[in-house]
C-alpha cells in the first residue's frame, strides 16, 4: 500500500512540484533562521528576569496551574534557569546554522528536523511566556518556522502546495490587519488614524517624530496606502504570476516604511521575509539579472518529484494545515474578528491583526526610586528604560527587530491591561536585582538598593518643531497621577502576606 501511494503521488509530477521558487525557498528559510536566532538570543537576555525562578511571572507557577495540552512546552517537564540557557544557546546556534545553509546542504529531512526542533523550542518559550510573550509576532514566528521546515532542502523540488500555504499565511497576515482596522476604529475609515499613530504607538523610533510632523495630506496618504496594501493587494496572491510577485514587492516596500517609523520587534521583518518569498525566480532574474540562480526548468515545465517519503510527509502536512485553516478563515469573515489569536495550542495556523484601535494620547509609566528614608520632592530619581520614552530630551532609539518585552508591556498598563507583576518589579528594584537592572538602560543608584520606589503616570506628546528648536527636547510631559504609591520591602512583604 505505501508503494502504491508513492507511485500515485509521483504521477503528479510537474503539478506537485515547481522549479520557479528555489530563490523563494532560500529567502524564506534563511530569513526565518535569522529571526529565530534573534528570538532565542533575546530570550537569553530577558527570559530569566521576566519568567525565570526569580522572574516577574515565574514559569513554575504557570505550569503548576496550566495543563500541558493547553500550553505545550518542554518546560512542563522541567524548568530551570540553566535549562533555559541550554534551549536559548541551542536555538540561537540552530537558527544561525539555517542562515548559513548548513542543514540545507544535506538531505531534505535534515533541514526539516532542524527547523522543527527550532519550532518546538520556540513554542516552548511562547507557551509559558504569559504576558511577556503575548504578541502577534510570537505566533507568527512559530507558524513561519513550522511551514519553512517542510520546504526541505535543494535536494528536493519546491512543492507548489507549500507555496500556496505561504501565500495563505501572508494573505491572513495582511488582510487580517486591514480588516481589523477597517472594522475597529473610525479613525481608519475617516483617514485620520496616522494623525495620532506615530506619536502614540507603543515604541516610537528615531524617525517617528519626523513622521508625525509630516503634512496632514501625507498622513491621509499613509492610511489610504495601508488600506490598498492590506485590503486589496493580498488578493493578488491568488492570481497567476507575476501578480503574486507584485503583491510580495508591495508588502516589502510598505513594511520598510514601518521599519523606518516604528519599533515592532520582528513583525515587519517577518512580513518582509514572507513578501520576498512570494517573488518567483523569473521575477528575481528580472530584478537581479545573473545574480539569481537559473533553474533547470521554468514554470509550467514538468519537474521530477522528490522522494516518496517527502511527497507523503508534505501532503499530510498540507492537509493538516488546510483543516486547521477553517477557523482562521471564518474569523476573517466575522464581524467579531479576533486579532492575533491562536485556535489550537501548537500555533500552526493563526489569526493576525494590528491596531484595531488607535490611541489618541500617550501615557507613560515612570518608575522612580530614592535612597532617602523620608524623601522630599527632589529626592526621587528616575529609572531609564532602553526603548520606551522617559527622558524628554532623549531621541527615541531604534531597537527593532530586537524585542524589549518589559518596555512593551509597560505601554499597555495605562490602557488598563492587568499587571499583577508590578509589585514583583518593585521588589526586584528594591533588592537591586542585577538581572532585572540589566533590562534597563539606566540605574540611577549604580547597583545600590533604594529605600523606596514608586510609579507615576505622565501624559506625553511630541514637541512641536518650534519647541524642539528652542529646548532640544523630543517630548513634552505632564504628571497625571501617582500610579503606585511609595513602597519599601517591608510594605511589600506585608501586602504579600495579606
Amino acid at each position: 500500500m505505501p508503494e502504491q501511494l508513492g507511485r500515485q503521488l509521483e504521477q503528479l509530477g510537474g503539478w506537485w512540484a515547481t522549479a520557479d521558487y528555489d530563490v523563494a525557498r532560500e529567502v524564506l528559510q534563511r530569513g526565518v533562521g535569522a529571526l529565530l536566532c534573534l528570538a532565542f538570543l533575546q530570550a537569553l537576555g530577558q527570559f530569566r528576569p521576566l519568567l525565570g525562578d526569580r522572574g516577574l511571572l515565574p514559569v513554575r507557577r504557570f505550569t503548576a496551574r496550566v495543563r500541558f495540552r493547553d500550553a505545550p512546552s518542554l518546560f512542563h517537564l522541567h524548568y530551570s534557569d540553566r535549562l533555559l540557557v541550554v534551549v536559548g544557546v541551542l536555538g540561537a546556534a540552530g537558527g544561525a546554522a539555517v542562515v548559513v545553509g548548513l542543514p540545507q546542504a544535506g538531505p531534505w529531512w535534515v533541514t526539516t528536523v532542524v527547523l522543527l526542533a527550532l519550532w518546538a523550542g520556540y513554542l516552548s518559550l511562547v507557551s509559558v511566556g504569559q504576558r511577556f510573550y503575548a504578541f502577534g509576532w510570537e505566533t507568527l514566528l512559530c507558524e513561519l518556522a513550522f511551514l519553512a521546515a517542510w520546504f526541505g532542502s535543494p535536494a528536493v523540488p519546491v512543492p507548489f502546495l507549500l507555496v500556496l500555504a505561504a501565500r495563505w499565511l501572508l494573505f491572513r497576515l495582511e488582510l487580517g490587519a486591514g480588516l481589523i482596522k477597517w472594522r475597529g476604529d473610525p479613525a481608519w475609515r475617516d483617514l485620520t488614524a496616522m494623525d495620532h499613530h506615530h506619536e502614540s504607538q507603543p515604541m516610537p523610533g528615531p524617525f517617528s517624530w519626523h513622521a508625525h510632523h509630516l503634512p496632514r495630506w501625507w498622513h491621509r496618504t499613509e492610511v489610504v496606502g495601508n488600506h490598498v496594501t492590506q485590503l486589496l493587494v493580498p488578493w493578488l496572491l491568488w492570481l497567476p504570476q507575476p501578480l503574486p510577485s507584485v503583491a510580495g514587492g508591495v508588502v516589502v516596500v510598505t513594511q520598510g516604511w514601518l521599519v523606518l517609523t516604528g519599533n515592532f520587534a520582528w513583525l515587519n521583518w517577518a512580513a518582509i521575509v514572507l513578501g520576498a518569498a512570494m517573488v518567483s525566480d523569473d521575477a528575481w532574474r528580472a530584478l537581479l539579472g545573473g545574480l539569481a540562480p537559473d533553474p533547470a526548468a521554468g514554470p509550467g515545465t514538468a519537474v521530477p518529484p522528490g522522494p516518496t517519503g517527502y511527497l507523503v510527509a508534505v501532503t499530510v502536512v498540507v492537509v493538516l494545515l488546510a483543516a486547521l485553516s477553517v477557523r482562521p478563515a471564518v474569523n476573517l469573515a466575522s464581524s467579531h474578528q479576533r486579532m492575533n489569536a491562536s485556535f489550537e495550542p501548537l500555533r500552526l495556523v493563526n489569526a493576525y491583526g494590528a491596531f484595531g484601535s488607535v490611541t489618541r494620547r500617550r501615557d507613560e509609566v515612570i518608575v522612580e526610586g530614592t535612597l532617602a528614608d523620608e524623601p522630599g520632592p527632589d529626592d526621587w530619581r528616575e529609572y531609564g528604560f532602553r526603548g520606551k520614552p522617559g527622558d524628554v530630551g532623549r531621541r527615541p532609539p531604534q531597537v527593532a527587530p530586537y524585542h524589549l518585552r518589559l518596555d512593551w508591556v509597560l505601554w499597555f498598563v495605562p490602557l488598563g491591561a492587568p499587571a499583577p507583576w508590578l509589585p514583583t518589579l518593585c521588589r526586584r528594584l528594591l533588592e537591586a536585582d542585577r538581572a532585572t537592572l540589566r533590562l534597563l538602560r539606566h540605574d540611577p543608584f549604580d547597583g545600590a538598593r533604594p529605600r523606596w520606589v514608586r510609579m507615576r503616570l505622565f501624559r506625553y506628546r511630541y514637541t512641536t518643531p518650534e519647541e524642539r528648536r528652542r529646548s532640544g527636547d523630543w517630548w513634552v510631559r505632564r504628571e497625571l497621577e501617582v500610579l503606585v504609591d511609595p513602597v519599601d520591602l517591608a510594605l511589600l512583604s506585608r501586602l504579600r502576606r495579606s
